[in-house]
């Protein structure tokens, strides 16, 4: 019992911790073109993390921020401001992805459907392709559980949703 306990804390603390920051490279834009095909989802092998890093399908949903772009199973996407654009690479490495797992694509062109912004692709460290909107990367995150969920807006003062056009929302909506 006492060493459930220990290791429950201890991943506890562990997650506590995640939001760090780091490297990538090249961006790959694509045009929009309309969906045709549902997202395969695969489960993000951190314990901490039980977001999709699926073939991405972009869409749109109505939140409490507004519209706003979802991929996934109706997932929140996010965008990192330690990020720059048209870089190529993401700023969020290491324990950072473990809690905001990169929206990722199996094609360099990601179909969308209501997204106005440019939408492209940059290759991750690991060798797949996340999913970039007018150059900059898109993250989900992982305390967002279910459709609708929007929990990451303003997280750290760093990390915001993502409206079609490519904007970032800055307005105070969700959990932080």
């Amino acid at each position: 019992m006492k060493k459930h306990l220990s290791i429950g804390l201890s991943a506890f603390a562990l997650a506590a911790l995640l939001s760090g920051c780091g490297g990538g490279t090249a961006t790959t834009p694509t045009s929009a073109a309309p969906a045709t095909s549902a997202p395969t989802e695969s489960s993000a092998s951190a314990p901490a993390s039980s977001a999709p890093a699926s073939a991405a399908e972009l869409t749109v949903a109505q939140s409490s921020a507004g519209q706003i772009v979802v991929a996934g199973q109706g997932l929140s996407v996010y965008y990192f401001t330690k990020d720059t654009k048209d870089s190529g690479t993401s700023a969020c490495t290491a324990d950072c992805l473990l809690a905001w797992p990169p929206v990722t694509s199996t094609t360099a062109t990601p179909t969308v459907d209501g997204v106005t912004g440019k939408v492209g692709t940059i290759p991750t460290a690991d060798g797949k392709m996340q999913v970039t909107i007018n150059g900059m990367p898109i993250y989900y995150y992982a305390k967002d559980k279910a459709a609708g969920d929007i929990t990451g807006q303003g997280v750290g003062g760093v990390w915001y949703l993502v409206a079609p056009s490519g904007e970032m929302i800055k307005t105070a909506a969700g959990g932080y």
